[in-house]
């Protein structure tokens, strides 16, 4: 309803339109008793072409006023969503990368889509339809009592009947539908890792217990639906059967008065009630399909506005614009833990010069990663401080810090998209010249001009038209033109061909001149040409120097390394 507000006018004219439409519905009927009793019985046929007239007009008007509900009610829906979307979006751009740690894609993919689009079904279907199918029956029983008090009275005594079973059938789809929507997202996670994985999934010959997996999370989703089903299979029916009997009671006892010669109950109100009843439990029997409706709509916006709520950002409290580091950087008694008493980096100090390039090596695991999404911010640490320039951080508006550094990371992730626009990430500022002139720098423009539509080749999904050294050349590409103060190279060089390896170096050393770069790798041949050469083990940091001074060191952690390295490539 928050997000109803801006549409205030439009939200006024909805219950505006289901006014008018219930008044509209319940005047047919009294119009027909009017008929009947006033002109069809005594034979009045130009007042009977009148009255059909009226009715007529006051169909199309009942029309008229449908129309409008309906579509203002659903455009209504639409743009809420919409908004909720644009809001939800935003909001998981901003999270931490630990939240995305821990929640799986299909996840925040089901909610970001399906779930958001069942609360359009709040208004466009829910909602409004049953304030619309209220407001009817209350109009109706208006006119019923106004006409025969002892025939509404008979309508009255079902009802309470029809009520509680529509409170029980509404309880029971609520827990219905949750489980249902548990089971669709995790449909939807499954199909998405498999989809993302299936080189995986072929390469390993997985396909028939994947598929075996699939059947058994796709039959609980079936199971939560037949829920659904069985509940509606016995509700239906009741209401349907309760209708019945007391139209069979009206009948009756407006007949009996009738034959009795009683001047209370006329043959109009015995058309009239069968045209009433029908009209008053209709809404009453839909009112509870349509809180099938609200209540799916309702689970999903529980599940929406969770993360909506959920507070995972990372704080950006700074006040500081980075326009260009020098590239200073301090670690001071850096702490940090993925996961709770479970430290990762364990006390780290660390000095990187300006314009400097220092390479970090060390074995899987020992924190060397971690030191990059700590400069970045995609983490927050336990205690200590960074310092770029000698600011912390933390005083650097985000944006702004994380514009002045530029990663390449050993998985590079490219978009469904252009070579050009993976290169520009669609920011403005940068030019096709200014990527030309950058990619002939490094290297890398030849091999784009070989390809079809040069710049403009779409890369398919995940840059899958593109050798994993041809990935490689792009990202560098990416990095050199946003023009950073700060480059890191995380793994950048291992898994890729001579050919690109050769390319990669150069592009390596241009783009690394003049600026403070950091090199993490485990190809020790990558990062000889080093300033210093930071070793980790464990979450510490155990040596430091050139690659010289680190070879004189005996027993050495990276002499071993070396050694082992280059006695298994002779």
């Amino acid at each position: 309803m928050q997000f109803a507000k801006p549409y205030q006018g439009r939200f006024n004219w909805v219950i505006i339109w289901a006014i008018l439409l219930s008044i509209f519905a319940a005047a047919r009927p009294y119009l027909l008793k009017q008929t009947v009793d006033d002109y069809l019985k005594n034979h009045n046929k130009e007042g009977l072409l009148i009255y059909v007239v009226i009715m007529g007009v006051v169909l199309l008007l009942e029309v008229i006023a449908q129309f409008f509900f309906t579509y203002w009610a659903n455009w209504l829906g639409q743009d809420i969503i919409k908004d909720i979307r644009d809001k939800l979006f935003k909001h998981i751009t901003s999270f931490k990368m630990k939240y995305f740690d821990n929640e799986p894609v299909g996840k925040l993919v089901t909610r970001t889509v399906s779930d958001i689009e069942s609360i359009a079904s709040i208004f466009s279907q829910g909602l409004f339809m049953i304030v619309s199918d209220i407001l009817k029956m209350i109009v109706i029983l208006g006119i019923m009592l106004y006409m025969n008090w002892k025939l509404t009275l008979i309508v009255l005594l079902a009802m309470p009947i029809l009520i509680y079973a529509t409170n029980i059938f509404q309880k029971k789809m609520k827990v219905a539908f949750n489980e249902v929507r548990n089971e669709i997202s995790n449909l939807n996670t499954f199909v998405q890792e498999r989809l993302t994985g299936m080189k995986i999934v072929q390469l390993f010959n997985r396909e028939k217990i994947e598929y075996e997996k699939f059947k058994e999370i796709n039959q609980k989703h079936n199971k939560a639906w037949l829920k659904n089903i069985l509940y509606n299979s016995i509700f239906f029916p009741i209401a349907d059967f309760v209708s019945s009997l007391t139209l069979g009671a009206i009948v009756w006892y407006g007949g009996m008065q009738i034959l009795d010669g009683a001047t209370t109950t006329t043959f109009g109100d015995l058309f009239t009630y069968t045209m009433l009843i029908s009209m008053l439990f209709n809404p009453l029997r839909q009112i509870a399909d349509k809180f099938n409706v609200m209540q799916m709509g309702i689970v999903a916006a529980e599940r929406v506005f969770e993360i909506l709520e959920t507070e995972s950002q990372i704080q950006d409290k700074g006040t500081i614009e980075a326009k260009r580091f020098e590239g200073l950087i301090s670690f001071k008694e850096v702490r940090f833990s993925y996961l709770k008493n479970e430290e990762v980096l364990k006390g780290i100090d660390l000095n990187i010069p300006s314009g400097s390039t220092i390479a970090i090596v060390g074995s899987t695991g020992a924190g060397k990663s971690t030191i990059i999404n700590l400069l970045n911010r995609f983490y927050e640490i336990d205690s200590g401080s960074i310092e770029v320039d000698t600011t912390n951080i933390k005083e650097y508006t985000l944006e702004s810090l994380r514009k002045q550094i530029a990663v390449v990371l050993q998985d590079v992730f490219l978009f469904a998209d252009t070579i050009y626009n993976n290169i520009t990430l669609y920011d403005t500022s940068i030019t096709k010249d200014q990527v030309i002139e950058s990619a002939k720098k490094i290297g890398v423009h030849d091999f784009i001009m070989s390809l079809p539509n040069n710049y403009d080749y779409n890369v398919k999904e995940r840059g899958v038209m593109l050798s994993s050294g041809q990935r490689q050349l792009i990202a560098f590409l990416r990095a050199y033109v946003s023009n950073p103060s700060i480059l890191i190279l995380d793994e950048a060089t291992s898994s890729i061909d001579s050919y690109s390896e050769e390319l990669i170096q150069n592009a390596t050393e241009r783009i690394t001149k003049g600026r403070t770069s950091i090199i993490i790798a485990h190809r020790l041949a990558t990062i000889m040409k080093a300033d210093t050469i930071i070793v980790m083990d464990k979450g510490k940091i155990v040596e430091s120097g050139s690659h010289s001074e680190l070879l004189r060191l005996e027993n050495g952690y990276y002499k071993n390394l070396y050694e082992s390295q280059f006695s298994v490539s002779a």
